[in-house]
């Protein structure tokens, strides 16, 4: 198969990996900045450039690898190719509705199957200062819509911090929401990686003392993770209620059961690998292998 890996870097370790396990298992690879495509569209004519050259022969399959900071643009050059029938792993509208947190939990909010933290969003300021009674009082997470990796997450412990925080993201034009905080998880959360229908490993993040967000990048650590049937399909339905077929699913494990944080469409392959000692990039490229025909998107999630 050809594939092309969108990526700003060849050098990142997901991007690395995912090359690795593609050319082991006997396929040709290309790994693209998505910033350096062209598109052009005209009536049933649309045609894709890279670095100013017509991309010919198109591939077989597209893993998108698109980061938060180039959404926008990401997600038009996957759509791009769509159009032009070739398969993409993530397809597009589903890599966007996990970026828009709120829409992301809207979502999850009305399956049964998922639990989710109590959340409230409010614009104007008189408004958004009694968000903090509708998901328990303090302590609260505010989260700005447009954080990742744990950035634009601050944990409120009073009314008053609450309003000073309110005041101040308000201040500078930031949407954010309000979200009950888990006392009983005890600043870890659990990442499960979904690759179709199934995890293909987990691992249990904690935050380093003082800190509550438990990211890996932020100095916190992981371990592997075993998973009950529960927290699977909690994960697994997660996944499938965005539309994506490989996801990084985010968890705290609560008095009520699994509770869903956040959906990821790009997830990191690290930390996951060397915690789990699962090769999830094999487990990767093994789904596109299945599932890559013409005209088909990853949405339709497969085996």
């Amino acid at each position: 198969m050809r594939i092309i890996i969108l990526s700003r870097k060849a050098s990142l370790y997901s991007t690395r990996r995912l090359t690795q396990a593609a050319r082991k298992r006997g396929h040709t690879v290309r790994v693209m900045n998505p910033l350096d495509f062209t598109m052009v569209l005209s009536t049933r004519n649309p045609e894709i450039y890279y670095r100013g050259r017509k991309l010919s022969p198109l591939p077989d399959a597209v893993i998108p690898r698109i980061g938060s900071s180039i959404t926008f643009f990401g997600l038009a050059v996957v759509r791009q190719f769509e159009m032009m029938g070739v398969y993409c792993l993530n397809e597009s509208n589903a890599i966007a509705r996990s970026r828009d947190k709120l829409r992301a939990l809207q979502l999850l909010s009305r399956s049964e199957e998922i639990g989710v933290p109590a959340t409230a969003m409010a614009r104007k300021p008189d408004y958004a200062r009694r968000m903090l009674t509708h998901v328990g009082g303090a302590p609260a997470l505010v989260k700005l819509l447009q954080g990742a990796q744990g950035a634009g997450v601050v944990i409120v412990d009073s009314k008053q911090s609450f309003d000073s925080v309110i005041d101040a993201f308000h201040a500078i034009g930031q949407n954010i929401l309000i979200q009950s905080f888990v006392k009983e998880a005890h600043g870890s959360d659990i990442r499960a990686f979904v690759v179709g229908r199934k995890v293909v490993a987990a691992m249990t993040r904690r935050a380093i003392e003082g800190e509550f967000r438990s990211n890996v990048h932020l100095g916190g650590t992981a371990r592997r993770a075993r998973l009950s049937p529960e927290y699977r399909r909690a994960a697994v339905a997660a996944a499938r209620r965005m539309g994506l077929a490989v996801a990084g699913v985010d968890m705290l494990a609560s008095e009520e059961g699994p509770m869903i944080l956040e959906v990821n469409s790009s997830p990191g392959l690290q930390a996951i690998e060397r915690s789990s000692q699962v090769d999830v990039a094999a487990a990767v490229i093994a789904y596109v292998e299945r599932n890559a025909r013409p005209g088909r998107t990853g949405d339709k999630v497969g085996k």
